[in-house]
This record gives C-alpha cells, structure tokens and sequence, in this order.
C-alpha cells in the first residue's frame, strides 16, 4: 500500500513521471466503489511494526523521564523532549513512520511544556501565566519540530498550544477577562478553522501532505468552535428545553451542510454529544424516559449511516448551489 506521499517523493526523486502518478491514481480511484477524495483519508498506521515501535518508545521515554526524575523534576522533562527528538531523527525522518511520529511529536511539546510550568511554578506568577508562557514556548518548539520533520499533526499541535498560551496569559493579565473565555475559545476556533482551510483549498484534490495538515487543523478547530456555542446555548443547565433543544438541533444541521461542503466529518463529530443530549431532553418532556436515549442514538445513528452513504451525492447536490468563485476553494468532486 502506496501512500500519496511517496507517490509525490517517487516523482520528486525521478522514479516516476508526474503522468505516470497521476495515471496510477485514477486508476486505483476507478477500482474503487466510492471516490477517493470523498474518503478523507489520512496516514496513520502502516502495519503492526507502528505499534511495535510506540510501544518500544513510550517504554524508553517514560524510563528516560524516571530516570531523569532522579536530578530534577524539569530536568526529567527536558531529557523526555531530547530523547524524543532523537527517536524522530529516525523514525520520523529516515522511517516515516506515521504513528510512532506523531506519539513523538505530543511526548517532544508535552515534555517542553511541562518543563517550562515546572520551572515557573516556584516563580510566584499566576496560575495562568504559569501555563501560557510555557505554552508558547512550546509552540515555537512546535514550529521548530515542522521545520525538521514535517510531521502533519505538527501545525495544529503548534497552533493549539499557541492558542492556549494566548487566552492563558490573556487572563493571567486581565483577570477580567475569565468571564469571557468561551467567546475567546470560539474566536480561537474560527481562526484556526480558516487556517485549516487555507491547507485545504491548496490541495483541492487531496493528493499531498498539505491535506493531512488540513485534517489535523479540522480536527482541531471543531471542538473550540463547537463546545463554546454549545455550551452558551444550554447554559449549563442540567435541563434543556424544547426551544434551546430545537435550537441545538438546528445548528447542528447547518454544521451538516458546513461538513458536506468542505467534506469534513469532524464538525460533526464533535457536536454528536450535544445533539444527543437535546433530542433524549425533548422525548423527557413527552414522556419518553426510559427508552427515550436508545432512540435518540438510533435516529442519530441511523442518520449519520445513510449521510455516509450518499456523502458524496449530497456532496454534488449541494456544491451545485455554489458560486465557482467558492467551489473552486472547496474539495474536487470526482
């Protein structure tokens, strides 16, 4: 199983002719029953030998880190990013190896911001100005471990991080601002959202790294563009009504329309909870108790499955609808 990527650096390296990569592709997307770029596909795991080796280097940084421990509590957690990077100097960039990348990559950030907390938290500073300073150094970290490996998750785990040192120091310095950190979440959310998209409308037909890059961003900017929303809707309440329920439910379809049109799942995804919580609060208020979840999960489940089914006809129904000036932004239909 040949990935796009090493299609691309097969090109690249002079194995093969950008025709004859582009004459496989259509032919292994004409042997299949549903179009590729409908699929979202993203590389993870290539084999058995990707979870032989996360388990070997989950074993080897939590012993690094232990061992560390013995020094320092921050030393421990700079010799857990150092060991981390090292392993990717391999398994990353000689290997390229998914999986194992991506388990170094979170253990390389995690292990800068968790030092950079350790060693502020005798500082005196805030709580919050404690978790955002080292928060952004581990998004310059972040940016640093693209520039070397290119690992796809890389940007959204930058991005992420950069988000919450700025929200953290934020209300580390205004503490007024507490009160308003769902809109701050959700501002976060749209910005990171249009950035998934810039990837995204660069690669319209999927065919490079720069669309795994994309998917990261999605999968990123769905739940802090969702829960805020969700969550200001409801109020907190541990009974939602008719009116809020049905409100819920509508922008749940409208983020259906969103997710077809950019052919992303994760919008939806991250707002299943809420929808299945206001439908099971409408049937309580009928009367449905007892059975009034299953369903719930039934009509939902039953929904998503014949939306998966004709995704990509309700894919060409609606992008029908758009302008080219849009279409031309959103992902090929094949």
């Amino acid at each position: 199983m040949y990935s796009d990527e090493e299609l691309v650096s097969a090109m690249e390296a002079g194995v093969m002719t950008q025709e004859q990569v582009t004459a496989f592709r259509n032919h292994v997307e004409q042997e299949r029953t549903t179009p590729a770029v409908d699929e979202e596909h993203f590389r993870l795991i290539t084999g058995f030998n990707d979870i032989f080796v996360v388990i070997a280097c989950v074993l080897l940084l939590v012993s690094v880190t232990w061992i560390g421990g013995a020094v320092s509590s921050s030393f421990a957690y700079v010799l857990q990013a150092a060991t981390a990077w090292s392993l990717a100097e391999y398994f990353t960039l000689k290997r390229r190896m998914s999986l194992p990348s991506i388990v170094l990559l979170l253990a390389f950030v995690g292990g800068v911001f968790t030092a950079g907390v350790d060693m502020l938290s005798t500082s005196g500073l805030s709580a919050d100005i404690t978790k955002g300073i080292p928060s952004a150094i581990a998004a310059f970290a972040a940016w640093c471990h693209w520039k070397r490996f290119k690992v796809p998750v890389t940007v959204a785990a930058g991005i992420g991080t950069l988000a919450a040192g700025a929200i953290l120091l934020l209300v580390g310095f205004i503490p007024e601002i507490r009160d308003f950190i769902l809109p701050l979440v959700f501002i976060a959310g749209l910005a990171v959202f249009f950035l998934a998209m810039r990837w995204d409308s660069s690669d319209t037909r999927r065919q490079t790294g720069r669309s795994d890059v994309a998917f990261w961003l999605h999968l990123l900017a769905a739940p802090l563009m969702v829960h805020p929303v969700f969550s200001l809707l409801m109020f907190g309440e541990s009974n939602v009504g008719v009116i809020q329920a049905s409100i819920v439910i509508s922008l749940y379809i409208v983020i259906a329309v969103v997710s077809i049109s950019i052919d992303r799942r994760a919008l939806m995804v991250s707002a299943l909870a809420y929808v299945l919580y206001a439908i099971n609060s409408i049937l309580e208020v009928y009367g449905v108790v007892s059975l009034g979840f299953a369903f719930t999960a039934f009509a939902i489940g039953s929904g998503l499955l014949l939306l998966s089914a004709f995704w990509h006809i309700c894919r060409k129904v609606l992008l029908d609808y758009y302008p080219s000036s849009i279409r031309e932004h959103l992902p090929a239909l094949r």
